[in-house]
């Protein structure tokens, strides 16, 4: 018979989430070190992280998740796509939305890319957390195959150079889960709302390049940030500077994507 894998005390794990500067990847490695003191059988990161999200969500943990300072970041393609002209033809090119926002402050980033391959995905994210000047305990991305492989009742399984990403930044990426309509409504709505006033801010302009585009992006997003709440007081930006206090700093450098390949010899 297989050795058992060591389930985690997630108990303590959440008290220990509740105390500043501590992160899911730290504890992955405290428990790491544990289960090898103890002759035990650690889970991946992938599966540490997934049975963390089950617990929060089963006992419903008093702390939720989404709404502490600087705990996460969700992130989605814009349901809706805008477009640019292309000079040479004159046809009008598709252009995808990427957004983040960060759910305690409702401030977000968002940025417009030709296509919405691994390449710009990950460039995506390196460029909100410059952008956040800091990084999120956590990384709720909805389930997209450029960064989720997998995502069942039992398994998760992150894309190689997604997961590499979430570690040079040390954020744990808990993916919002499957047939879970509460999880999605809350990336998915959190995103809608930002792209939806921004394309609607933009529908009458045309633009001949993406950088054009993503000039135009950046102003309304600002004034997206700036706006007033509706039911309380301030606006995204004032409590943004709340939240900022909260995120854990940038590495030295920005994150490089690496190609994967299998050779055959």
């Amino acid at each position: 018979m297989g050795r058992q894998y060591k389930m985690p005390d997630y108990e303590y794990i959440h008290q220990e989430m509740q105390k500043s500067g501590v992160t899911l990847s730290l504890l992955w490695v405290e428990y790491c070190e544990r289960c090898r003191a103890n002759g035990e059988l650690p889970y991946q990161s992938t599966q540490f992280n997934k049975y963390y999200a089950d617990f929060v969500h089963k006992t419903k943990a008093t702390m939720r998740l989404e709404h502490k300072p600087g705990e996460t970041m969700q992130v989605d393609w814009a349901g809706q796509t805008a477009h640019i002209v292309d000079t040479d033809t004159g046809e009008q090119l598709d252009v995808y939305l990427f957004v983040a926002v960060l759910p305690y402050s409702g401030y977000a980033y968002t940025e417009a890319f030709l296509d919405m391959k691994q390449d710009a995905w990950i460039t995506a994210h390196v460029n909100a957390y410059r952008f956040f000047g800091g990084v999120t305990r956590i990384l709720t991305p909805d389930n997209l195959k450029t960064g989720v492989i997998k995502n069942t009742k039992d398994e998760t399984v992150v894309n190689k150079s997604y997961q590499e990403m979430a570690e040079h930044y040390g954020t744990a990426i808990i993916p919002a889960r499957p047939r879970k309509p509460k999880d999605k409504v809350f990336v998915e709505g959190s995103v809608g709302v930002v792209s939806t006033w921004i394309l609607a801010a933009l529908r009458n302009q045309q633009f001949l390049s993406l950088k054009e585009l993503n000039l135009a992006i950046q102003e309304k997003l600002t004034a997206f940030n700036n706006k007033p709440f509706q039911k309380k007081e301030g606006s995204r930006a004032e409590l943004f500077q709340e939240e900022q206090l909260f995120l854990l700093p940038l590495p030295p450098t920005p994150f490089e994507l690496a190609v994967w390949k299998v050779a055959t010899l």
